[in-house]
């Protein structure tokens, strides 16, 4: 289903209507958003931006870590911000895209991977309009298309680690959505981290060929723990289905993408979180400065697009965080690396 929001500032409302396109806000300006609109000059508008998404905007994982990011971003500037989540059919989506560019949002984010071919067409019939699109690496050598991806494997890595270390039987499992892009990055790093700590450490991988099947989830994680795994991870949207699995067991779980701990508040060890917001607020300064995109943003440990969220709430031994903690200053200094391309 199809759902359309507006965040305003700092404000986010359920908008009435049907359609992708809307325009301006009837929201009582904050003394929040009138500071943040007196630092970037009194006669400055906000900058309208719309945002495109597979799945919903509260989905604790890929597309609540943009809305998350872009939340933020309005603590300090002012946005008018529209989203319409839960867009996985590529040709809705595309018709949401365009109907952004034509109603002259000043920047379209289709986030999501699929959405690739839309925006290569789309951005080129409007010069006059800025898109970014991830994950990925290709901005189709359009000047105002940029393009963002995330080094996931380096959370993976940290988590492979601990989790490693945390196991009784010797052996993990991960449930994946599809082997592509950021959620096979993080599966991959997670595997790598896992050996680098125990050799003998055995990691079961199923991937479910979906983002957003729960049940799929939910089985395979049955599946491992019925194989012997006693720790677990899993990437995308899905993986709701296989946390319940884990919080019904009792077993840990590594979150990624968003901060998962409110899934299963007992049972997250930790959380590897997608920030947005360098990446954003570069783009935008870009764009209010005349200079549509061109440009591809990677994330990382290092430059702050991606930080790890330890869950207060879970008994992690101290000498399995130091290990992780070790493994994510190593990854953040560049002293350790994950070994994946």
């Amino acid at each position: 289903m199809k759902h359309i929001y507006r965040l305003a500032a700092l404000t986010t409302a359920v908008a009435l209507g049907a359609t992708a396109c809307s325009s301006g806000s009837d929201d009582e300006e904050t003394p929040e958003a009138s500071s943040s609109a007196a630092a970037v000059g009194a006669d400055a508008e906000p900058l309208k931006v719309a945002v495109v998404a597979p799945s919903a905007s509260n989905d604790l994982a890929f597309t609540q870590s943009m809305i998350d990011s872009l939340n933020a971003i309005g603590e300090e500037r002012e946005l008018d911000v529209d989203v319409t989540d839960g867009v996985f059919v590529v040709e809705d989506a595309a018709a949401a895209i365009r109907g952004y560019a034509e109603d002259g949002y000043d920047l379209v984010l289709a986030h999501g991977s699929q959405y690739g071919s839309s925006v290569q067409e789309i951005a080129a019939e409007f010069p006059d309009v800025a898109f970014a699109w991830g994950t990925a690496a290709d901005t189709f050598d359009l000047p105002n298309v940029s393009s963002y991806t995330v080094r996931s494997d380096e959370g993976g890595y940290a988590f492979g680690v601990m989790a490693a270390a945390l196991s009784e039987s010797g052996t993990l499992g991960v449930i994946g959505p599809v082997e592509v892009g950021d959620a096979k990055l993080y599966v991959d790093g997670f595997v790598a981290g896992a050996s680098a700590q125990d050799p003998s450490i055995a990691t079961n991988v199923t991937y479910t060929d979906s983002f957003s099947d729960v049940k799929l989830a939910g089985e395979a994680a049955t599946a491992h723990l019925s194989n012997g795994a006693d720790v677990l991870t899993g990437s995308a949207q899905m993986v709701v289905g296989a946390t319940g699995v884990a919080v019904e067991a009792g077993v840990p779980w590594f979150g990624t993408q968003s901060d998962q701990t409110s899934l299963g508040p007992d049972i997250v060890v930790a959380s590897q979180v997608y920030d947005w917001t360098p990446f954003l607020g570069e783009l935008f300064d870009s764009i209010e400065g005349g200079d549509l995109g061109g440009e591809v943003y990677t994330a990382t440990l290092e430059n702050g697009g991606l930080s790890i969220a330890y869950n207060d709430g879970f008994d992690l031994p101290a000498d399995v965080k130091e290990l992780g903690d070790t493994a994510i200053a190593g990854l953040t200094d560049g002293s350790v690396t994950t070994g994946i391309e």
